[in-house]
């Protein structure tokens, strides 16, 4: 696993992990990337800012290193982006704190602008895209930020807005393994939308707790792949439920 440390911004490779935070967020433009932060070239990009303050935000609240899925995965690497991506819901699970960094939410409105911050937290981009679901799920404690990177609350104390976002309801927000089936993940997903559809399955592996090897290209096979490969390892019958409603029109 590679790790960010949030004092000098360098980069270091780890067998067994130490303690970390983790960032969830919505990519952005010139985001950057492993190859940017190794070349050096990035200080002046867009995404350079979020990194900075993400490490800020890690290191005030006392973690040393921190993971973010833009520059701690080098994606040309096919080997690293597959094991990178069956092992990303660990990664979220294992972490000590997830900072869930939402871009277009302020905890105090811009004056005169009538939309309030429950309407922006509700209508966040964050809770429309396909690999924050399990961002949202997995992490033992998660904290949203706003786009200052100030603290809005936790999971648990916005677990009635989130439920308004999402329809997942509060017991699970706060404890995903609590009862939960194929079909009802199935149905958080469906709203959700990935850049590459094969992602569309991919990020709910770590959710139904199987692993696929990754063939982009692939298209709208990896869907039934992934539902191949739960009907295999698990007697949860209640993905029949789902391949019956509608999985073909995802």
């Amino acid at each position: 696993m590679r790790l960010l440390h949030t004092s000098t911004f360098c980069l270091q490779e780890f067998i067994h992990p130490p303690d970390y935070a983790i960032l969830s967020h919505t990519w952005g433009a010139e985001e950057v990337t492993y190859q940017d932060l190794v070349l050096g070239d990035h200080e002046h990009m867009k995404g350079w800012s979020k990194v900075v303050n993400c490490c800020r935000k890690a290191a005030e609240d006392g973690w040393d290193f921190v993971w973010m899925d833009t520059c701690c995965i080098d994606k040309s690497s096919s080997a690293e982006l597959q094991e990178a991506i069956n092992s990303m819901f660990r990664w979220y699970e294992d972490s000590g704190i997830c900072y869930a960094f939402l871009q277009d939410v302020q905890n105090s409105c811009v004056a005169g602008d009538d939309t309030s911050f429950e309407e922006q937290f509700v209508q966040s981009r964050w809770h429309t895209r396909g690999w924050c679901l399990q961002e949202l799920l997995a992490p033992k404690f998660l904290l949203f930020l706003d786009q200052n990177w100030a603290e809005i609350g936790t999971r648990s104390s916005l677990s009635d807005l989130i439920t308004q976002a999402t329809n997942i309801i509060g017991d699970v927000i706060v404890s995903f393994r609590r009862g939960c089936n194929t079909a009802q993940i199935f149905s958080w997903a469906s709203s959700r939308q990935t850049t590459r559809v094969e992602d569309r399955a991919y990020s709910l592996l770590g959710l139904c707790n199987v692993e696929l090897p990754l063939l982009y290209g692939e298209g709208e096979k990896s869907f039934l792949r992934l539902q191949l490969e739960i009907i295999k390892s698990s007697d949860d019958m209640s993905i029949f439920a789902w391949i019956g409603r509608s999985f073909l029109s995802w």
